[in-house]
């Protein structure tokens, strides 16, 4: 399984040019288990609302679409992860991104990020995609 972090997500589904090589793009394509944490859900939204990212339709439309045509499993945040996601090193301070770590973590996943903070993670050492 590939947990894929928020802006790849995005990246990937809107098929934002420039931003994920061919060799990103095959391998999101080819993995078997391609999945996103529920926050990932949450900071799309915020995202879209703030005019920080235009879907050109309503987040619950494009939501609906990527569910229905893309194969992504939608992880949820449990009581576990959220416990994980605190007691991570304050490498990074952003909760949703902590949420997401501890969430490939506890999957036993992949993650996919180019954000680069992440390779502070050594909870993340063999698994960590991108950064």
């Amino acid at each position: 399984m590939i947990v894929l972090d928020t802006h790849i997500w995005h990246w990937w589904t809107n098929q934002i040019p420039d931003k994920l090589s061919f060799k990103i793009i095959a391998l999101i394509e080819e993995t078997d288990e391609i999945a996103v944490s529920a926050i990932s859900c949450f900071e799309m939204a915020w995202l879209v609302r703030h005019g920080r990212i235009n879907l050109d339709m309503p987040f619950e439309h494009w939501f609906s679409e990527v569910e229905c045509n893309t194969g992504i499993q939608i992880l949820p945040v449990t009581a576990q992860i959220g416990i994980q996601a605190v007691a991570l090193p304050e490498h990074h301070k952003d909760p949703q991104d902590r949420i997401i770590i501890a969430t490939a973590l506890l999957y036993e996943a992949h993650l996919l990020s180019f954000d680069t903070a992440f390779s502070a993670y050594r909870e993340l050492d063999g698994c960590l995609i991108g950064s």
